[in-house]
């Protein structure tokens, strides 16, 4: 694993497309016990400040996400680490921004799955859940 910069504010992210997500192949879809349990849409209970997730590892390798969270409302969500063997890096380059603009838009980790970014999506959500958590004082 290596951390990388995968972060994308709310503008930038309004210029990416969900059909950028494609279909990739090669990401094993079997389901995580590190989905999220609970999530909430309810901005204004978030606390200003920036939260880093726990680490979600997934069969492909871990996640992490660190959210912002400006005015009671998640401002930017970056990913910290995420796998990058190759199979890997080629599915989260396509996964993981979609995956910030809809979490960015949701307001939560309630997002839509990738077709064929299972695991990227368990590690992604999971980890945003946790920092969520914490932004509400859950943690």
């Amino acid at each position: 694993m290596r951390y990388a910069d995968a972060s994308l504010t709310s503008t930038q992210a309004a210029g990416q497309t969900a059909t950028q997500a494609g279909s990739s192949s090669g990401e094993n879809s079997s389901p995580s016990s590190s989905t999220p349990s609970s999530s909430s849409s309810v901005s204004s209970s978030l606390k200003d400040g920036t939260y880093s997730g726990t680490v979600v590892s997934t069969n492909r390798g871990d996640f992490q996400v660190d959210l912002t969270v400006s005015g009671g409302k998640v401002t930017n969500v970056k990913v910290l680490e995420y796998p990058q063997d190759p199979t890997s890096q080629s599915i989260n380059e396509q996964a993981i921004p979609v995956y910030v603009k809809e979490a960015l838009a949701a307001q939560s980790a309630q997002i839509q799955l990738v077709s064929g970014a299972t695991e990227t999506f368990n590690g992604f959500t999971g980890s945003l859940q946790d920092a969520i958590n914490q932004a509400q004082g859950s943690k």
